[in-house]
């Protein structure tokens, strides 16, 4: 059943929301393996399974070998009646209950916990990096990092993210949540753009286009120049 709703989310495109893309042929390939598997066990007879090629003699046939045949089939019975309300009720809420993106509280609550490197680390620590592809991920590890941050300023910029608090009432966090293999290692990027705090309400997407501004401080925030709301996008997250 799991196998199933697997490769109907990917067919649907959704199983981004679960796992990076990367991931995606190695859980499909082991979903097709496991109904495969699945499938070849109806083609086995009911009691093949026990059949071992030997005749186990004459007593099996009495009285006691019948109960305990009976006992044995009403306990397969009963497992097989509860793993299939388990699987259908798996399958059921995955079919009913539409794919969700992880909750704006969750990157919050993982804001904290620091240290997290991302795609491009190591490349803005020694020098100045080519920053055109960058996304939210790799420039709060250049926001972070940058030995000479005054080399980004100028920096143009097109984030997209959702707005959480900042640490100054002139500025919000762009942030959005990184993958590195599924949803259980995400962790919140995010980086501080010159906006008041009460412009946009806590997790509401935006996108940012602007320039990266370093300060006499040595650090670097967005100034923006155009902000615009927008949905959610269908793929939230960043690899």
């Amino acid at each position: 059943m799991i196998s199933i709703v697997t490769l109907g989310l990917a067919i649907a495109g959704q199983l981004t929301l679960y796992i990076s893309p990367g991931s995606i042929w190695f859980a499909c390939a082991g979903a097709v393996v496991v109904l495969i598997g699945a499938i070849w066990s109806f083609t086995l007879a009911p009691g093949e399974e026990d059949d071992h090629g030997h005749d186990h003699g004459a007593a099996q046939e009495g009285a006691d070998a019948s109960a305990a045949g009976s006992a044995k089939r009403a306990l397969g019975l009963v497992g097989t009646v509860t793993a299939g309300v388990a699987a259908s009720g798996v399958v059921i809420a995955a079919l009913v209950l539409p794919p969700a993106s992880l909750s704006v509280e969750l990157a919050m609550s993982r804001a904290d916990t620091g240290g997290v490197l991302f795609a491009g680390a190591d490349t803005p620590t020694l020098g100045v990096a080519d920053t055109t592809t960058f996304g939210i991920g790799e420039w709060s590890t250049v926001f972070a990092t940058a030995s000479r941050p005054e080399s980004y300023d100028g920096s143009t910029v097109t984030l997209t993210g959702f707005v959480t608090p900042g640490q100054d009432a002139d500025a919000v966090n762009l942030t959005r949540l990184v993958i590195t293999h599924c949803v259980i290692d995400a962790q919140p990027a995010a980086v501080p753009v010159s906006l008041e705090a009460s412009s946009y309400g806590t997790g509401q997407w935006i996108e940012v286009t602007g320039t990266v501004a370093a300060d006499e401080n040595g650090g670097l925030r967005v100034i923006p120049e155009s902000v615009v709301e927008i949905d959610e996008p269908g793929d939230p997250y960043e690899y």
